[in-house]
């Protein structure tokens, strides 16, 4: 089976019809990249949304650990990761702190 070619410009991106929204990604993120969002028409009424693609560090917990195969984390050589930051430290620790969403009023710390 081929590997599946990354979109343009896209360190991680999902599949939303394989997705069960179970925000085990979320957890597992270390720069605080992904989050759920409100989806009314998903079974757990919310889904994965990639808010910070340029924090990805490329790690590849998401894909890792997702139970569907629903997460794809570009190749290395495909794409140039950003470096872990306090700043994407402090955004995962807000997402989880707010049952893995992102806090509406939270201010990116520059």
């Amino acid at each position: 089976m081929a590997a599946m070619a990354a979109p343009e410009n896209t360190p991680v991106w999902v599949n939303t019809d394989r997705c069960k929204a179970c925000d085990i990604c979320v957890d597992a993120c270390p720069a605080g990249v992904l989050s759920m969002q409100a989806a009314p028409g998903s079974t757990l009424g919310a889904m994965i949304t990639i808010i910070a693609p340029d924090s990805c560090i490329g790690c590849n917990e998401c894909e890792l650990l997702c139970p569907d195969f629903a997460i794809y984390v570009s190749e290395r050589k495909e794409f140039k990761f950003a470096k872990l930051t306090d700043s994407s430290k402090a955004r995962q620790e807000a997402i989880a702190n707010n049952g893995y969403r992102i806090p509406v009023d939270y201010k990116e710390a520059n």
